[in-house]
């Protein structure tokens, strides 16, 4: 049976989910790592919305601000977040990811860029400057419902 396009990205999607799923359940396993799948979820979302507040976090993530505080409160113990007072409103503070999570997300990271530089090995200059391309033209421009620069 022929894959479809879908079925193709849809793979490639799969490998590096389970790739990144077995490198932190491994790391589960060896202590390095103490968070539950839902503060992973919840640290990757605070990461890549880049120092949102509280109530963008829940906003984001469609819960209430008591269920975004507690995961949130949980991610501090944890020593994934912290809390950063702004320095234009006194009253808000943003969230902000530690040294400790990027230790977690150089897990993920780094089967990407193994992933990377085979897809260059294998490639001509330009099939493979296509290839950043395209990427980066999804990321701006074909994915508008996961906007980052908020």
């Amino acid at each position: 049976m022929k894959k479809t396009d879908t079925d193709i990205v849809a793979e490639v999607y799969n490998k590096f989910k389970l790739q990144f799923y077995r490198d932190v359940l491994s790391g589960i396993q060896n202590r390095e790592l103490s968070l539950s799948t839902v503060e992973v979820f919840s640290v990757e979302i605070i990461a890549a919305l880049g120092n949102p507040t509280i109530n963008e976090f829940a906003e984001y993530c469609h819960i209430s601000s008591p269920n975004a505080t507690y995961k949130i409160n949980c991610l501090i113990q944890k020593g994934y977040v912290n809390k950063v007072q702004s320095k234009q409103d006194k009253r808000e503070y943003k969230l902000e990811v530690t040294e400790k999570y990027y230790k977690y997300y150089a897990i993920s990271q780094s089967y990407v860029a193994k992933v990377l530089e085979r897809v260059k090995e294998s490639s001509t200059d330009e099939e493979y400057g296509s290839f950043i391309r395209m990427f980066q033209k999804m990321s701006d421009e074909l994915m508008p419902e996961v906007d980052l620069s908020k």
